[in-house]
């Protein structure tokens, strides 16, 4: 099935064309780099994994309840239009949130994928090369399987939201190279990272928290690289090239902010666009994850030294100041760790299951000889009682 028969509505031009700008850049020194981005590297490309085989595609998925999401986490939760809704309608209505969710992890990560190989061909560093050629086959394979649920598990789309869309043009239209990283690295990836770990963390089904877990074990690789790199340059820029790029970030939390709310499921249940931004906006757990969406990216724009005293205001409007002293490094071994759990868990599981399997097997195997001994001792008894003398002859 066509992906466009699944939009809610029409996406538009089958294919986004952004005007390629800035260069393509070679280097001629294959012996030196960065001990800790060669390192990272190396785990890259040692961390790589299968989507088809490390995430179990049996486990069923109801579409009316993907992530197992509460009444009260819904916005329409308590208002007159909740009172209205069949509880098919409800079911329904956490459908769309899902796939509007997840339809944006899935443009995202298609972004990131161009955006990685575009870090590949602008960066002038090989180290950096290298490492941004691992990540976009990691961003490959989180486009892949946020695509295979929401066609297998979920069976609908939402277009990209057209904030979302705003960023990564202006990420991918500027020629500056470190844009790609900013921009992608930093914004996006680190609001996905801060979305990926909320939902990851309140869902009760386990494929979509294996899917959030795994593709997180990445991410915090990918940030990891961003900090890297941008701490290494942004040290060198000048002030005003610095302020620059502290505009970009504001506008680019501003957008997330304040228009990444998910309203068009609400416009898509006949609720008017302006009734719909006031119930998102009213929403208390909508209202938490908004906060929580700049976890990641607020520590990480502090770190890499952007934290002039414009961004420090924007941060103190936006109530999410206080973010930027998080451990991102601890906030980054976890998710590894979480990952790493759930392995552990299925495997332990599997091999449960096999060696219950092969009990059975051999159970059933001793049966049987038992049961063929026993019926071999009977023929032998009826053929003994059959031959015996008959006096009568």
């Amino acid at each position: 099935m066509s992906t466009h028969e699944l939009y809610t509505e029409d996406p538009g031009e089958a294919v986004w064309r952004i005007p390629a700008a800035g260069s393509a850049r070679f280097t001629w020194e294959y012996d030196d780099g960065r001990e800790r981005l060669l390192a990272l590297y190396q785990k890259g490309k040692d961390k790589q994994w299968d989507g088809a085989k490390r995430i179990d595609w049996d486990i069923e998925v109801d579409p009316y309840d993907p992530l197992g999401t509460p009444d009260e986490a819904l916005p329409l939760y308590g208002t007159r239009y909740w009172d209205k809704l069949t509880e098919k309608d409800r079911g329904e209505l956490r459908r769309h949130y899902t796939a509007w969710n997840f339809s944006q992890f899935l443009h995202g990560e298609q972004g990131a994928m161009v955006c990685a190989a575009r870090i590949v061909e602008s960066v002038p560093d090989l180290d950096a090369k290298f490492y941004s050629a691992t990540q976009t086959m990691d961003e490959a394979r989180h486009a892949e399987i946020f695509g295979r649920f929401l066609h297998e598990k979920v069976g609908l789309l939402y277009p990209v939201n057209d904030s979302l869309r705003e960023l990564l043009g202006d990420t991918l239209r500027d020629s500056r190279w470190d844009m790609p990283y900013l921009g992608m690295q930093v914004l996006i990836e680190g609001l996905a990272l801060a979305s990926f770990g909320l939902l990851r963390d309140t869902t009760t089904k386990p494929l979509p928290k294996q899917l959030l877990a795994y593709v997180m074990q990445d991410e915090a690789r990918h940030v990891a690289f961003g900090r890297m790199a941008l701490r290494d340059h942004y040290r060198q820029l000048s002030d005003a090239e610095r302020r620059e790029r502290e505009e970009f970030v504001i506008e680019g939390c501003h957008l997330m902010h304040d228009r990444l709310l998910g309203t068009e499921v609400l416009e898509n249940f006949g609720i008017p666009a302006a009734e719909a931004q006031r119930l998102s906006e009213g929403s208390e757990f909508l209202h938490l994850f908004r906060r929580m969406l700049f976890s990641r990216i607020v520590p990480c724009v502090k770190d890499i030294g952007l934290w002039g005293e414009r961004l420090q205001r924007a941060y103190l409007d936006l109530g999410v100041f206080h973010m930027g002293d998080s451990n991102l490094d601890l906030l980054m071994t976890q998710d590894e760790e979480i990952a790493d759990a759930l392995d552990r868990e299925r495997f332990a599981a599997e091999e449960a299951a096999r060696v219950a399997e092969v009990e059975a097997t051999i159970t059933q195997a001793t049966a049987g000889r038992a049961e063929t001994g026993q019926a071999t001792t009977t023929r032998a008894e009826t053929g003994q009682a059959t031959a015996g003398p008959h006096p009568e002859r």
